[in-house]
């Protein structure tokens, strides 16, 4: 007897959590890119995303059936397969990611890791001005990326007839019963939203001693100016 498709459970808590987080990051740490003021933030942002893309690509190795990079990276053939078969207007249905969102999903971990490293570098004064522009360039192909990749979601949904989006919200698409996933492991969802909103915290904590400190600092170069002045 054939099984009838119906809502099942595909994306466990913890991909979800690091889409929405990933999103967050990088939306926050694109728009504070240029404040000094809100520098903190940035580097905050920035080190979250260092965190979650090294989460992803473990779990991607070990996850769930459709967490996991050998259920949906696939060849150049496969993705050219599935782009055609969208422009006839009858795309491939995929229970997990499709060869297309497959290539912005690897493009958008692999730009995550080099924005993390560029922008630990500059933090840190290693490298020089090609590394500010690359950590640049990385931050405005990965905003095409996700341009792209939205782009993806609203065609794949309006022809698939299903919302991908909020599928990454609930966790639930169209598909067979033997299809689903059997656990949503939400304790180590709620592990990763309690580690990144404790970094979140310590961080606060830490920027009014900083801001202290770079106080002093400047008051200290200014009134050392003056007396070198004076003498």
């Amino acid at each position: 007897m054939a099984e009838t498709k119906l809502k099942i459970l595909v994306w466990d808590a913890p991909v979800r959590v690091f889409h929405w987080l990933l999103v967050l990051c990088f939306a926050g740490a694109y728009i504070t890119a240029d404040s000094e003021r809100w520098r903190l933030v940035h580097v905050s942002l920035g080190y979250t995303m260092g965190g979650l893309v090294a989460f992803r690509i473990l779990w991607g190795l070990t996850g769930t059936r459709y967490a996991r990079f050998s259920s949906f990276v696939r060849g150049p053939s496969a993705v050219m397969r599935y782009v055609k078969s969208m422009v006839n207007g009858k795309p491939e249905h995929h229970v997990g990611h499709n060869p297309a969102g497959a290539v912005a999903i690897v493009l958008l971990i692999l730009l995550s890791a080099a924005l993390v490293m560029t922008g630990w570098s500059i933090y840190n004064d290693i490298g020089g001005e090609w590394l500010e522009e690359l950590h640049e360039v990385a931050g405005n192909l990965m905003l095409a990326v996700v341009g792209v990749h939205i782009g993806g979601v609203i065609v794949a949904s309006w022809l698939h007839r299903e919302n991908l989006a909020r599928s990454m919200v609930t966790g639930m698409k169209e598909g067979l019963p033997s299809e689903s996933i059997r656990r949503s492991w939400r304790s180590l969802a709620l592990v990763i939203l309690v580690a990144s909103f404790g970094f979140w915290w310590f961080q606060w904590q830490s920027a009014p001693s900083q801001a202290a400190s770079g106080s002093a600092t400047s008051e200290n170069a200014k009134y050392g100016t003056r007396e070198h002045n004076d003498d």
